[in-house]
């Protein structure tokens, strides 16, 4: 007897909610929980009809995904890793497809189209888990961000990659010539619509200024550069993270700081529900891809995703560190130069071997395989290749997952807090001498006030003081023993005054919209104190 469709979504919410406790309780990144909780809905009871449609999966979710992703990375980062992050998302991208068809076709009998599918599936990697660990564990920046740069440029390589392989499996034809033709074209038109979309969506930001209407406009421009490229048959992928990349990079001159803050935690909701629900709905959709495989036993099934997985492992580490040492080599005879950008040590290449975890883009692509081909067959091995998908990610993220950090540890590879506290107190210095600068060019205007003027320099004096203190090795640490006791005492006061308008809104001196409006400010006042 199936359970009822609202107790199925009671049990669902209720579970995904619990394991997100369970997560912050125990420590542990969100994805490592929310990949095991979608493999125990599969258990739920009354789950076990539930189909998905494919063709809303990539639509749904991977704009945003993608854009989020490309929105919120340094441009700056990417070209200084330019060449690690490129030999991953490209080079290492292609391998691992070609050998997890290899050992999709002979070892799991897969046909060679559909093997192909597989391997472009999985051969992308996720940083979410990767990167959340890495930093609790002050990994160094550098594989952060190679981490991060290689996630974003390899989904565009590895779902052009796939939708050449769901091409050939639907059409029953496929020529490499052709194919590696509208590669290249496909590529380049989706730059070109990513660049213009995104041009056209700075503009229309640049003359508004209204939170609301600001963050459905962001929210819109993903599907804007992705529709049009899919129509037009050109990669959408590369499309939107152009977009995003572009945005991302102009967007401290399109948006005011109260609309930035608001955009900015609009994305990470949704960048974490996008997460969450497919994992969810993949839990949701493997009772009905387990019944389709009656055809093999539970060992065979757990052996093959452990073979598929080992593959992606194994292929990631021999791809690694063969060009590590290779890149060496040119260093010690001098055909490369500068090698402390160049070449990662042999410890933080291992950190990047084991940080290729399988994530969200995998899954989306994994649901969106059609239910058909163009002869209106059933697509060849649909849902082995969803179930063998779902195991890399369930044996990555969760197996590499929970022993990054400690390979992290063992590694004694840590990221210079101090250099990157240096830099900060710089910029801030910088910031603060601009600010007094211009309220030098101010001083005589008719509308400035002398006593406002003069409190404003002697406030960016101080934050001048207080950051070339941080700079000296010599200081005793008076002016941030003064700046820590003046922040405890400003959120006292500041504790007070949201009782106060709390105690307003509950007699109904004052409405909630006045209540929000005022605790929003005071919140705001809160998080610069640590400026």
């Amino acid at each position: 007897m199936h359970m009822h469709g609202d107790l199925v979504v009671l049990a669902v919410l209720v579970g995904v909610g619990a394991f997100l406790l369970l997560a912050e309780r125990m420590s542990v990144p969100y994805p490592i929980l929310l990949v095991a909780g979608g493999t125990a809905l599969a258990f739920v009871p009354g789950v076990s009809d539930f189909v998905l449609d494919p063709d809303i999966v990539l639509v749904a979710f991977l704009p945003p995904l993608l854009y989020s992703a490309a929105f919120f990375t340094s441009i700056q980062d990417l070209r200084a890793n330019y060449r690690p992050i490129g030999l991953l998302a490209t080079g290492l991208v292609a391998l691992t497809t070609v050998t997890v068809a290899v050992v999709a076709h002979y070892v799991i009998d897969l046909p060679w189209a559909a093997a192909f599918v597989l391997g472009a599936i999985v051969s992308p990697t996720d940083p979410v888990a990767a990167t959340e660990i890495a930093v609790r564990s002050h990994a160094p920046r550098r594989l952060v961000t190679i981490v991060e740069g290689e996630s974003l440029i390899n989904d565009s390589t590895g779902l052009i990659a796939y939708k050449f392989a769901v091409a050939a499996v639907t059409t029953g034809a496929f020529n490499l010539l052709t194919a590696a033709g509208d590669f290249v074209l496909s590529a380049v038109a989706g730059i070109a619509l990513g660049l213009a979309i995104g041009f056209a969506a700075a503009e229309i930001r640049k003359r508004l200024d209204d939170a609301p209407t600001e963050t459905a406009i962001s929210l819109l421009t993903p599907y804007a550069a992705y529709l049009p490229a899919e129509a037009l048959g050109v990669s959408a992928v590369l499309s939107v993270v152009t977009a995003g990349l572009y945005l991302g990079w102009r967007s401290p001159e399109l948006v005011t700081p109260s609309t930035r803050i608001q955009v900015t935690g609009f994305w990470e909701l949704l960048q974490f529900g996008l997460n969450a629900a497919l994992f969810v709905l993949i839990g949701l959709q493997l009772p009905t891809v387990i019944n389709g495989l009656d055809a093999y036993s539970w060992r065979e099934l757990i052996g093959y995703g452990l073979l598929v997985a080992a593959t992606c492992l194994v292929t990631r580490l021999g791809f690694l560190f063969p060009f590590n040492i290779v890149s060496r080599l040119l260093v010690r005879t001098g055909l490369r130069p500068n090698p402390s950008l160049d070449v990662p040590s042999l410890k933080l290449t291992l950190l990047l071997g084991w940080s290729g975890m399988r994530g969200a883009v995998s899954l989306a692509v994994a649901l969106a395989i059609p239910l058909t081909t163009d002869a209106g067959a059933p697509f060849p091995g649909r849902d082995l290749i969803i179930f063998l998908a779902y195991a890399v990610i369930l044996v990555t993220v969760i197996g590499q997952g929970l022993t990054l950090g400690k390979l992290i540890e063992w590694a004694g590879l840590y990221d210079d807090e101090e250099t990157v506290a240096e830099q900060e107190s710089r910029a801030r210095i910088a910031a603060s001498q601009a600010a007094i600068e211009r309220l030098r060019e101010l001083e005589g205007e008719d509308w400035v006030r002398e006593e406002t003027w003069d409190r404003m320099v002697r406030s960016y004096e101080y934050r001048i003081r207080r950051f070339e203190a941080r700079l000296d090795d010599d200081d005793d640490g008076d002016i941030e023993q003064g700046s820590q006791a003046y922040q405890r005492l400003r959120r006292k006061v500041l504790e007070a005054e949201r009782a106060e308008i709390i105690r307003a809104r509950n007699r109904g001196d004052i409405t909630d919209e006045i209540m929000r409006r005022i605790e929003r400010d005071l919140d705001l006042e809160d998080a610069r104190l640590e400026i």
